[in-house]
């Protein structure tokens, strides 16, 4: 069927960090290429933690990747026959991402978004609201927090041991060496003089 001749829609991923994003988005991937769908996935440029040309989950799963600097760059490189578009670490990108992928969805295009919800600080993260209103599914993950071991839905940045002071600068790319995964009650932010 052509691209055209499909329904498209707009599925987001989210959570909090280590709470398996990325295994899901690679899980959906993977059963779209066993459905012998094409399949392209793009992840922001500025995330080099793993492979540049991958997407990788901290569990160790991964799918090659297109790295883009910014949210035009998905729709320049979309091949003809492409039906399903895989985002991972949509929270990076820039608010242009949602029309982006709103275009991408109206084309006939099965668009998988997976990105951050929240930041550091516990608030909203760059585009992340605006995509979870627009899609057609939603599914919230949850990890476990690192000091209770109960249901974790917040990102907790460290340095240097101690939570970040809420000034920090928003976007910090790191793993395990610089974040936790907390519930609510042990989430903290550091606030007042430095």
């Amino acid at each position: 069927m052509a691209r055209e001749d499909r329904t498209g829609s707009i599925e987001v991923i989210t959570g909090s960090m280590f709470s398996g994003k990325t295994d899901e988005l690679i899980r959906r991937l993977r059963r779209a290429r066993i459905a012998r769908q094409a399949v392209q996935v793009f992840k922001p440029a500025i995330d080099a933690r793993y492979q540049i040309d991958k997407v990788t989950s901290h569990a160790g799963g991964e799918f090659e990747a297109t790295p883009v600097a910014h949210a035009q760059d998905i729709r320049e490189r979309l091949q003809p026959d492409t039906t399903v578009v895989a985002i991972d670490e949509a929270q990076f990108f820039e608010d242009s991402i949602v029309p982006v992928v709103q275009g991408l969805a109206e084309s006939g295009v099965r668009v998988i978004v997976a990105g951050l919800d929240s930041d550091f600080r516990g608030e909203a993260f760059g585009p992340m609201p605006v995509l979870l209103a627009v899609a057609e599914r939603v599914e919230k993950l949850q990890a476990i927090c690192m000091l209770c071991g109960e249901p974790a839905s917040r990102t907790q940045r460290l340095i240097n041991g101690v939570p970040a002071h809420v000034e920090d600068p928003v976007i910090v790319v790191g793993a395990s060496e610089l974040y936790e995964a907390r519930c609510r009650r042990h989430h903290m932010v550091r606030r007042g003089p430095r």
